[in-house]
């Protein structure tokens, strides 16, 4: 569960831990191009005006993660049917600012879209990850999330 909606047991009862995370997509161009230097911690060899020109693509849905009106982190989202996969998102961007990690801002984040999913009939949340980002792995599994196979590509 979110370190921001688990429950504190205080001498008065139960109240809930609050983010003051506020998520909105991201849709105007300058409010994208606020979103490069975060998803630039992603995609660091990526030029700046390319980041821009993906986050702007038609089926690209940008979401921004904001705390006191400040971005902190950002989540990239494609809906897509193919035959491996019902309907479903592609989770190609989850970020959050260097400064801010560890605070449950990416399990916000994370909670969001699969919520946005389902409101979209999608029947699942995917994503690929490195094979050596064995942390990234153990964050997505610690989410429910399920290793199913393996993306293999090859450069042209």
């Amino acid at each position: 569960m979110s370190r921001c909606r688990r429950q504190i047991e205080t001498s008065i009862g139960s109240e809930s831990a609050v983010c003051r995370l506020e998520i909105r997509e991201v849709v105007e161009r300058d409010a994208r191009r606020e979103a490069v230097p975060i998803l630039r911690q992603l995609w660091s060899d990526a030029d700046p005006d390319e980041i821009l020109a993906w986050t702007g693509e038609d089926d690209y849905h940008l979401f921004g993660g904001f705390v006191d009106g400040d971005l902190v982190a950002v989540a990239g989202v494609l809906v897509r049917r193919v035959l491996h996969h019902a309907r479903h998102a592609w989770l190609y961007d989850l970020v959050v600012d260097e400064s801010r990690r560890s605070e449950g801002y990416g399990t916000e984040l994370v909670e969001f879209v699969e919520a946005w999913a389902r409101e979209r009939d999608c029947e699942s949340v995917a994503l690929a990850s490195p094979l050596a980002k064995t942390d990234v792995h153990e964050y997505y599994e610690g989410l429910e999330f399920d290793q199913w196979g393996y993306v293999i590509e090859k450069g042209l």
